[in-house]
């Protein structure tokens, strides 16, 4: 994982290019690079080193005359160098350098077939193209400055003060000068009704354990986020047993405001049910709320859900990073795939449900995956997320929606995801955990993170700020206290309305109160929950 910063056009100040790339270092503190092309473009890159760890700095160049940048994973790497690209020279032995020589034997036509996370740049002469990953694990956004010329890179902060205009890149798109943006990702599940796929347990599950297999791919220590719930001790589950053998020692790391929180309690229980190497950390409200301001500097959001979950989750990776750890993964995505949100327990319909499921995965990139990102590589850290694994979410999104709505099942959530793992015979986790109730990040830490935050928040402003919030914020004007006070932080350090424009808020439908917790639902039931039997 990396930090790119690209500039296509004439006559670029690189030392400019080299400081606003520096504003980036935080995801690559480890090696830095940049390169002048033949054309005068710039290509700058933060790297931090995971996989191949000599010879993978970057910028690279291909066979000819185009180089590259690159953040992310290609996990079929080493398929591609063995089969498509069996003929070309390699310059390096890890998983950024297939991109380059895939755009020189396809053109255009490639970035399907890579599979992974990332956002890259490629530049052959006066051409580039500019790509994301599908769902947009990686960010990546683009602008344009006074002259004309475009710049990329993978967080705002280095366009801010260099473009008049920019915007988030669409997931799932490439970019190039001929042909403008293209949606190169269309799975057929993207139109809801599509999903007709009948209920195959163990095809769910082999999904997920490949996805996982995948993205234990490093050169270099690899921990798990163990919130306690279903996804991250699942993910956590699966990656226990495909290291056994390995002499491989798996870390985990859970996070809470005090021993008692839900979530430690649930993920002391998974850690000793798998024998991992488990770190808990604490945290106050007061340490919470004294780093906001830098918090909401690395995300680049206002978005209320991003902020109370990226609090914990900002604490809890500067403490994994400290341990020497590189890579950890994570359970982003599985309540979005198979409506586990307590919200989805209100959908009117099996069509409703689906639209809403589709909905959530594509909008990924501006929440889930925003937070795990930004709030992991504010430190250096990686997180991989197999739930947003292609072919995981073929499988899974294709299912006909009453299989994953929870009214199918007398409410329990996410209740085939638990079946699929619950194996009697070699349990994948302790049955408490395997069927317990939904509990959101920024609620299973400890109650008393939201609720004190949200006091502290509406005493820093006033009534009458809030009341004339739309003079001083036209754009996605806040509604509440809470809200205003973040946007105030935002706005100190991204004035721009092209900023504002990225930030795309999360709000659940199909109930009353409309804050984002998950304890807003009526359907919440704090805290346990009984094992539901099919």
């Amino acid at each position: 994982m990396c930090g790119i910063l690209a500039v296509i056009g004439k006559d670029i100040d690189t030392r400019k290019v080299r400081d606003l790339s520096k504003r980036m270092s935080h995801r690559g503190p480890d090696e830095s690079g940049i390169k002048i092309t033949d054309a005068g473009y710039v290509l700058a890159h933060e790297r931090l080193s995971i996989v191949d760890l000599t010879t993978g700095i970057q910028p690279i160049q291909g066979s000819k005359k185009a180089w590259m940048i690159h953040n992310g994973e290609i996990y079929n790497h080493v398929a591609l160098r063995n089969n498509e690209l069996k003929d070309h020279q390699f310059r390096t032995t890890g998983d950024s350098e297939v991109i380059v020589h895939m755009y020189e034997k396809y053109g255009y036509d490639f970035v399907d077939m890579l599979d992974g996370v990332f956002s890259f740049v490629v530049v052959d002469g006066e051409d580039f193209i500019v790509g994301r990953d599908p769902i947009g694990v990686k960010p990546l956004y683009y602008g344009q400055d006074e002259s004309g010329a475009m710049w990329f890179s993978s967080e705002m902060k280095a366009l801010a003060d260099a473009c008049v205009e920019f915007s988030a890149f669409p997931p799932g798109h490439y970019y190039t000068p001929k042909t403008g943006f293209v949606r190169y990702y269309q799975p057929e599940w993207f139109d809801s009704e599509k999903s007709v796929q009948p209920l195959d347990l163990k095809k769910l599950r082999e999904s997920l354990i490949a996805a996982t297999k995948k993205r234990l791919m490093a050169d270099v220590p690899l921990g798990v986020l163990l919130s306690g719930g279903l996804d991250s001790s699942l993910t956590s589950s699966i990656a226990a047993r495909l290291i056994e053998g390995s002499g491989q020692k798996l870390h985990s790391f859970s996070i809470g405001l005090d021993a008692d929180a839900p979530d430690l309690v649930a993920a002391r229980k998974v850690a000793d049910f798998l024998g991992t190497e488990h770190h808990e950390i604490h945290f106050t409200v007061e340490e919470g709320i004294e780093i906001l301001e830098k918090l909401v500097w690395h995300l680049e959001t206002y978005d209320v859900t991003s902020i109370r979950a990226s609090t914990p989750m900002y604490f809890l990776s500067k403490v994994i990073a400290e341990k020497g750890i590189k890579v950890v993964l994570s359970g982003e995505g599985a309540d979005e795939i198979l409506g586990g949100y307590l919200y989805f327990k209100n959908a009117p319909s099996a069509e409703e449900f689906q639209r809403e499921t589709v909905r959530r995965v594509q909008r990924l990139a501006t929440a889930d995956c925003l937070r795990a990102d930004k709030s992991t590589m504010a430190h250096g850290l990686e997180a991989r997320v197999p739930f947003l694994d292609k072919e995981f979410l073929q499988t899974a999104m294709e299912i006909v929606p009453e299989e994953k709505m929870a009214q199918t099942y007398d409410g329990v959530e996410k209740y085939i995801l638990r079946k699929a793992f619950d194996t009697p015979e070699r349990p994948f986790l302790p049955q408490e955990v395997l069927w317990r109730q939904k509990e959101q990040f920024s609620d299973g830490v400890g109650y008393n993170w939201i609720d004190q935050l949200i006091e502290y928040a509406s005493k820093q402003v006033t009534d009458t700020e809030l009341e004339t919030a739309a003079g001083k914020f036209p754009v996605n004007t806040p509604t509440t206290k809470e809200a205003y006070f973040y946007r105030t932080i935002f706005h100190k350090h991204y004035p721009q309305d092209s900023a504002a424009k990225t930030v795309k808020k999360w709000i659940p439908k199909w109930q009353k109160d409309l804050d984002p917790s998950g304890r807003a639902n009526e359907t919440h039931v704090a805290p346990g929950m009984k094992k539901a039997m099919a």
